[in-house]
Order: C-alpha cells, then sequence, then structure tokens
C-alpha cells in the first residue's frame, strides 16, 4: 500500500538566528525526523493513480531488540517473473536515504515498467534506522580485526534485512562509505549479489600522499549543479583520471592546526556528527549553513526539506558513524583498501565519480584493471562531470540516465 504524505506540513525555514536555531533543535524526535523523509519522498508516496508502482516506508525488525533498518520500497503494480533483481539504495557514511530524493523518480519509474522492485535502506546505526552503541573488541594496533568487526557490523545487518525481506540476490548501489561496505557485503556474500554500482566509493585506492581531504566535503565543497546537465558522462581513460587528480592536489589544504586537529579527533574516535551535536542549540544554524551551500542546487522547498532532514539525523543518537575510525585512516583511505581486494568479485561492478570529486577516481580504475586481470570483463569507471562527492544529487540527470543503462546491461 503506498503511503500517504497530504497531510505533511511544508518544511520550516532554515534557521537563520540562535532564537530559531533553539527552537528547530527542540522540535527533533522519531515523529519529525519521519515527517522530514516523507517530504523528500513526496512525489513517489503519492504517485499519480495510472503510476507503474506503489510505495512506502517501514522499519524492518532484526532479531536483536530495537534493532531495525530503516526501508523504503517501491514496487511494480504489474510484477513480472522476467523482472530484474531488485535494487537496494545504500547511503554514505552519516546520510540517509533522503539523499536519494533526485534519483528515485527515475529508479522507481524503471522498476514500475520493468515488473521488478525498489528499495532504499539506512544502515544500522545511521539515517532513520536503529541507533545501537556501536562497540569494537579488536585492539587499536589489530587492524584486520577492527576491521572485519566494524565491516561485520553492518554487514551482518544487512543480510539479516535481505533474509527478512526474502530476497534471493539483489543489485547494491552505494554511495560513499555505503559504496565500500557494498563490496565488503559482496566479498563475504557474492552469491547473493548480482551487480555492484559504486557512487564516488570509499575506501577503494591505496594513497599514502592523502592527495584527498573530507574536510573538502564537510565545508560545501561541491559543484551543486543540480540538474543542468543531461548527459555529460564518459568513460573514466587514464587522462581524465588524472586530471581530477590534479585538481584534488591543486586543492589539498596545508596541513594547518585545524587539519591537525582533525586528524587527531579522527584516530581518538570522533564524528563530525559528534562535534556537531556538542554545540547543542547552534546546530541547526552549522546545519544549514551546509546544506545551503552543499546543495545549492536544490530549489527553496527541497532545500528546507534537506535541512530539516539532515538535522534530524544529524541530532540522533551517534551510533554506526563511530565505525569511521576503524575502517578508514585520515584523509578516508581504507586501512584494507578495497583496490587489494576487490578482484576476488565476478560480477558486474560499475565505479561513478564526479569530475570535482575529492574520492581518487585511480582506485576505480586500478580497480577494474585488477578485474580484467582475474577474468572479469565486466568492470567499468565513468566520470560525470558538474558534479562532486555527492555525483548522484549534483547531476542527477546524467547519474540517473547511467543508472538505467547500467542496470540494464547485459553481462559481456
Amino acid at each position: 500500500m503506498a503511503s500517504s504524505v497530504a497531510s505533511i506540513p511544508p518544511p520550516r525555514e532554515i534557521p537563520t538566528t540562535f532564537s530559531q536555531s533553539l527552537r528547530s533543535w527542540w522540535h527533533t524526535n522519531d515523529k519529525t525526523s519521519a515527517v522530514a523523509e516523507g517530504r523528500l519522498f513526496a512525489s513517489i508516496l503519492n504517485p499519480p493513480t495510472e503510476a507503474l508502482y506503489t510505495a512506502s516506508s517501514s522499519r524492518v525488525a532484526l532479531s536483536k531488540p530495537r534493532h531495525f533498518l530503516n526501508t523504503f520500497s517501491v514496487q511494480s503494480t504489474t510484477p513480472s517473473p522476467d523482472a530484474p533483481s531488485p535494487v537496494i539504495l545504500l547511503p554514505g557514511y552519516g546520510a540517509g536515504i533522503g539523499f536519494f530524493l533526485k534519483n528515485m523518480p527515475t529508479l522507481s519509474h524503471w522498476a514500475g515498467k520493468r515488473g521488478g522492485s525498489l528499495y532504499a535502506v539506512d544502515w544500522l546505526g545511521m539515517g532513520l534506522s536503529a541507533r545501537p552503541p556501536f562497540r569494537i573488541k579488536s585492539t587499536r594496533a589489530d587492524i584486520s580485526g577492527r576491521v572485519a568487526e566494524a565491516e561485520g557490523w553492518f554487514i551482518d545487518s544487512l543480510e539479516e534485512w535481505r533474509v527478512k525481506q526474502k530476497i534471493e540476490r539483489f543489485t547494491l548501489v552505494g554511495h560513499s562509505l555505503g559504496g565500500y561496505l557494498s563490496v565488503a557485503y559482496a566479498l563475504r556474500y557474492p552469491d547473493r549479489v548480482d551487480r555492484l554500482i559504486l557512487l564516488s566509493p570509499a575506501g577503494i585506492p591505496r594513497d599514502p600522499n592523502e592527495t584527498t581531504a573530507p574536510e573538502r566535503e564537510l565545508e560545501g565543497a561541491g559543484k551543486g549543479n543540480v540538474g543542468r546537465s543531461a548527459s555529460s558522462v564518459e568513460l573514466a581513460s587514464h587522462a581524465k583520471v588524472e586530471e581530477v587528480r590534479k585538481e584534488q592536489v591543486s586543492r589539498k589544504p596545508s596541513e594547518s592546526r585545524r587539519v591537525r586537529l582533525f586528524k587527531y579527533l579522527w584516530e581518538e574516535g570522533w564524528s563530525p556528527f559528534q562535534v556537531v551535536r556538542n554545540t547543542l542549540f547552534w546546530a541547526p544554524m552549522l546545519v544549514g549553513k551546509y546544506s545551503s551551500r552543499r546543495f545549492s542546487g536544490l530549489t527553496d522547498e527541497e532545500t528546507r526539506a534537506m535541512h530539516d532532514y539532515i538535522l534530524h539525523i544529524t541530532l540522533s543518537k551517534g551510533s554506526g558513524e563511530y565505525c569511521i575510525s576503524h575502517l578508514l585512516a585520515p584523509g578516508a583511505h581504507a586501512r584494507r583498501p578495497m583496490v587489494d581486494r576487490i578482484a576476488a568479485l565476478k560480477m558486474p561492478i560499475t565505479f561513478v565519480y564526479g569530475d570535482h570529486d575529492w574520492m581518487d577516481p585511480q582506485g576505480g580504475e586500478d580497480s577494474v584493471e585488477n578485474l580484467r586481470k582475474a577474468g572479469n570483463g565486466n568492470a567499468r569507471s565513468y566520470i560525470v562531470s558538474d558534479a562532486g562527492h555527492h555525483v548522484y544529487l549534483d547531476n542527477p540527470k546524467a547519474v540517473n540516465s547511467l543508472l538505467v543503462k547500467e542496470l540494464d546491461r547485459k553481462r559481456a
């Protein structure tokens, strides 16, 4: 059954004063969080009567008490036995499924037309999923143990979700850390994954020189050209990869006191969301500055709705976000890079980067080469113009077209 959002009030204005920030902070809870997500997916939850699909939002309970994964599902009104495997959208670090607001309409239509299904799922401990305590038993020196435990925390819950949903095989579309964890899941359960599509994935390359820097994204570095280009996608040639990397090097910040503090906090297990929460009543203003600047290509109403949504997931109890220092070193390079592990996979794999991305596209290029050497000729890497790290949101028309193309692509 399709959920209705007709009664959902419009989003509040983005706070610019302390009193507005205080009121915004005070009115955040589970109910208003669901309302904020509903605004972003309003057009999908209330499709026209002739729509090819129905949509709903739910909490899928897991075996542990109070553990659940927030799930948005789209089902074709004319299911087909020949439908492609279900597609699962998985957001990045500290984000949520609401970030896919510009991709869900196109992909919902695709699923409906092909008689299939589409899901967007928040990782355990992030988005609007349950926020249980995140604990690692391995010592700091035991890198392999820390990585295995942290990956398992997310992979185990996704696998349990798959079983609960009675899905035999699926396609994973993961952004940033969601891309990294999608690969980790496929390495553990290769028979459950038909295809991987990795949108600006984290943790792929080996890069001890740290030519990229996550603080650029936190500061709002990004083009924000939502919807301005419809077809600017190209295969990632070596020359194009080098062009992107040269920009990253030119923008690399100096080793300032601020950067050193950022790295220290990272290694100590802090997260940027913890820092924002610790500002208490100023948090809505800080989130507002980020959402307004980073997603400037959205409409005014979409920007307000996105701000409201980001505020809710940021102020929620810290949980899965504390995985970051176990999986990634400062500079967002994996402690166990996927470029060294991915060749074991046999399914089609697609890498997608923005031409102003801070994730290193060299990781995608090297991974494609390693996969081909291992006999997997179904790997490709693309560069999307007018896009940064949130490539799917910065240039949704180009990425949506690419996603449909890759989902329909047959194995070589």
